[in-house]
């Protein structure tokens, strides 16, 4: 049998690059208290060595874990069903690599999962939280706040939270009035609209902006022209029904998520209407379901992806530079016009 090899030590590293074991703890953590000749000569005692810092020490002495939680307030078959979701992993997971941060991916919808979920982060298994998909009665932004937990919102909570807050928005008004006004730019007289739920800002604010072009316009919203859903596809189809039900003689209709647009596609070819030609459709994400709907749908563009990267880097700022001040984004959209509308 083998002699089995001694695991790498700290004081092992110490004596390969001639330096004290403090300078090799502080290279390991990150210091720029150090020369760059120092540094030099430790990386590469750690390389030669093989060694692996112990991590539960390394926290005991740093209070950092390097993990970054991102919450999505959502059971978990939505997180895997709406392309928003997986752009946001993507935009975060891109700026926490080049950090060196750890990603870990939560869920929570019910009141015990939020209540499992909040004693967990707020344990101090995490240096800070994403939280995406909020919705009025989340419990999770107070609870943060509270504890003192870094929490960077992707879009701003309806409910009460605490300041100071940090969050990244899209401009949702300004893209649902983009779209409503195309609408009537081309002519369409009876103007519905699909909206999301209006326990989160998304659904509040594009039917707002909705709301908006059309009182611009000198046509304010009927409300037998607007139906709620959840941005779901199952919930896209019901409220379509509804709103065909209620307006017959619908010729545009804007709807609050691509996925919900493509529902209404679909009851609009089963009930004899055609799209663009006797119901223009608009939809709001510009996901690549958008490029393969039949017709391709025009939509506004928002830059999902883009918005997980600048919450990430707040967060990861803030960490760095715990005085920094918080910082509140928003970013543009834009609409992609092709033949459905």
């Amino acid at each position: 049998m083998g002699v089995r090899r001694q695991r790498p030590t700290l004081e092992m590293v110490a004596e390969l690059a001639g330096v004290g074991r403090g300078t090799v703890s502080r290279v390991i953590n990150g210091s720029q208290q150090v020369s760059p000749a120092t540094r030099d000569a430790v990386l590469r005692a750690v390389k030669d060595l093989g060694y692996v810092p112990n991590h539960a020490a390394r926290t005991l002495v740093t209070q950092r874990t390097d993990m970054i939680a991102l919450v999505v307030s959502e059971h978990e078959d939505r997180l895997f069903a709406q392309p928003f979701f997986a752009d946001i992993v993507r935009g975060v997971s891109s700026v926490l690599n080049d950090r060196g941060l750890q990603l870990l991916l939560a869920t929570a919808r019910s009141s015990a999962e939020h209540e499992r979920l909040g004693e967990y982060l707020t344990g101090r298994h995490v240096d800070g939280v994403l939280a995406v998909s909020l919705h009025r009665d989340d419990p999770l932004p107070a609870r943060l706040a509270r504890a003192d937990v870094p929490c960077v919102h992707g879009g701003r909570p309806l409910g009460p939270v605490g300041e100071p807050l940090c969050s990244v928005d899209i401009d949702n008004v300004g893209g649902a009035r983009s779209a409503t006004r195309h609408l009537l730019d081309s002519g369409r007289s009876r103007i519905g609209t699909v909206a999301g739920p209006q326990d989160m800002v998304a659904g509040v604010d594009r039917l707002r902006g909705y709301q908006d072009a059309l009182l611009e316009s000198g046509q304010p919203a009927s409300p037998d022209l607007i139906a709620y859903g959840d941005f779901s596809y199952e919930g896209g189809e019901r409220a379509v029904r509804s709103l065909l039900a209620a307006s017959p003689r619908l010729d545009a209709v804007f709807v609050a998520s691509d996925l919900m647009a493509l529902a209404a596609l679909r009851v609009l070819r089963e009930a004899g209407r055609r799209v663009p030609d006797d119901v223009a459709v608009v939809g709001f994400d510009d996901s690549a379901l958008a490029l393969h709907s039949d017709p391709p749908l025009t939509t506004v563009h928002q830059p999902t992806e883009k918005m997980g990267r600048e919450m990430a880097r707040i967060l990861a700022d803030w960490l760095a530079y715990s005085d920094r001040a918080p910082a509140n984004l928003i970013l543009d959209t834009y609409l992609v016009v092709r033949e459905s509308a």
